[in-house]
């Protein structure tokens, strides 16, 4: 359980929610919905509460609640993770349940890419274990097996605010072959690993599809100070980069001035704690010169306005001096050799 002030697990900062509605995890079975709908478990908002709010069949919940048993067994629901991956926590999300929240909850997974049917196997992932009241409850995961689906079973019954599954997505490099992707996809692993500023949000700056509001994307507070704000990116691969995109959809009185992209290649240092790689960042080479930015506008910049500076593993994106950016996009070819 995580209490007020304290730092989740590492595994739930520095990896990426499978299980995210954002990235394209879908609900698909729950026992019963009765007071809350199970897609509501899946958002990416953290949950809320709205006092003296109800609906034709209760109190409304932000999360996924089932009525009250009066029989044997227990609920469960079936979610269909954003992308097949390697699991390595969840976070089971009770807040705002004071009352109604399950007595205890485990977790299954299995692989069906072709979809669920009843030869599907389920692997326990984890045993059952106590719930609290409002509370974030952490489950450390020890396997490098790739998942498709995760099965929660709740005991005996109650709601759920948010369920997250903390992962790596996994992907056929081979298949991909020469093909060119966005190696900054978070659906193919690319993760934000350090930010100057994210006062208004950062996490969804390599999600999938164009941002949807102001609030969708990576935004900074107004710099007062000298300098320039900037985001540090993993890659999902070492490759070489062949075309970059910045959209600044729906900015229009805060977006950057001006943006420029570096890049490097930390090959077997790629696993070097985040202040590290953030210290040497300032000094990667540059890949794309600063460029003058438009409001509400994707800005696509082809190989000729790139430098050519081989594979690389990391990239930081830099904005002039602050302001809003909704997508960063970074065009390549996986190297044939590397991480």
């Amino acid at each position: 359980m995580t209490s007020p002030g304290v730092s989740p697990p590492e595994f739930a900062l520095n990896a990426i929610n499978l299980a995210s509605a954002g990235l394209g995890a879908r609900p698909v079975f729950a026992t019963d919905e009765f007071f809350a709908p199970l897609e509501r478990m899946l958002q990416d908002a953290p949950p809320v509460y709205h006092p003296g709010v109800y609906d034709d069949n209760g109190k409304w919940m932000d999360g996924w609640e089932t009525r009250r048993r009066r029989g044997p067994g227990n609920d469960h629901a079936i979610v269909a993770l954003a992308a097949n991956g390697r699991i390595r926590g969840f976070e089971v999300d009770t807040a705002h349940f004071t009352g109604n929240y399950p007595s205890a909850c485990a977790i299954d997974a299995c692989l069906a890419p072709d979809g669920l049917d009843e030869k599907t196997v389920w692997t326990e992932l984890v045993c059952p274990r106590p719930l609290g009241p409002s509370a974030q409850h952490h489950f450390e995961v020890r396997s490098d097996v790739v998942w498709s689906h995760v099965r929660l079973r709740i005991y005996p019954d109650g709601g759920i605010a948010r369920l997250r599954v903390y992962g790596t997505p996994a992907f056929d490099r081979a298949a991909l072959g020469d093909t060119v992707v966005d190696l900054a996809s978070s659906l193919l692993g690319g993760q934000i690993i350090a930010y100057s500023n994210g006062h208004y949000g950062h996490q969804r700056l390599l999600a999938p599809g164009r941002g949807i509001n102001m609030g969708d994307g990576w935004e900074t507070r107004r710099r007062r100070e000298p300098g320039n704000d900037w985001i540090v990116v993993k890659l999902a691969a070492r490759g070489e980069i062949d075309r970059i995109a910045v959209d600044t959809a729906h900015f229009k009185g805060n977006y950057p001035d001006a943006c420029s992209l570096q890049a490097a290649d930390l090959g077997a240092a790629a696993c070097e704690v985040a202040a590290s790689v953030t210290a040497s960042s300032m000094f990667w080479r540059e890949v794309l010169p600063p460029q003058k930015l438009q409001a509400d506008s994707i800005h696509t910049y082809e190989a000729h306005a790139l430098t050519a500076v081989g594979p690389v593993t990391h990239v930081r994106f830099n904005i002039f001096p602050d302001g809003g950016v909704s997508r960063l996009r970074v065009f390549g070819r996986i190297a044939k050799t590397g991480i």
